[in-house]
């Protein structure tokens, strides 16, 4: 691949995924109390820590995916999105197993419900794009990546 189609490439993805998780953030920012349940459901946390998920997470997704889309110290987004999904995939993992039946709380909160497989590929696509920018900006040597 060229140089140009590499850099592209990259900027797609960069921008892509710095979109969802900006709306994923978003959601979640104008509906705390119903992500807090979606948090309790996964059965993992204390109380109160299903509350401190739900008030903080939210800003990391939306704050990391800003700076997706505007091209700053991007490889620290992409990396915090990478550790993010794979918590997340661990999460969804643990429901598949405890056989619990629950919504991942991933988007829309009160919506139509997404199953734990279904969150897990689209979480292993997520992750396979934020990996992508990792390796893509350490070959690169990109100065602005953070």
């Amino acid at each position: 691949m060229t140089s140009n189609a590499g850099r592209h490439l990259s900027t797609v993805i960069r921008v892509v995924l710095g979109l969802v998780f900006l709306y994923a953030g978003v959601l979640k920012i104008a509906d705390p109390v119903a992500f807090a349940g979606n948090v309790a459901a996964y059965r993992l946390l204390p109380y109160f820590g299903n509350y401190l998920v739900a008030t903080t997470l939210p800003w990391v997704e939306t704050i990391c995916g800003l700076m997706l889309i505007i091209g700053w110290r991007t490889r620290s987004a992409a990396a915090l999105i990478s550790l993010l999904n794979g918590v997340f995939m661990l999460a969804l993992a643990s429901t598949i197993i405890r056989g619990l039946d629950i919504d991942c709380g991933c988007f829309q909160q009160g919506a139509a419900k997404t199953s734990a497989w279904s969150a897990m590929g689209r979480d292993t696509v997520l992750l396979a794009l934020s990996l992508t920018l990792l390796r893509r900006d350490r070959q690169t040597g990109d100065r602005t990546a953070g």
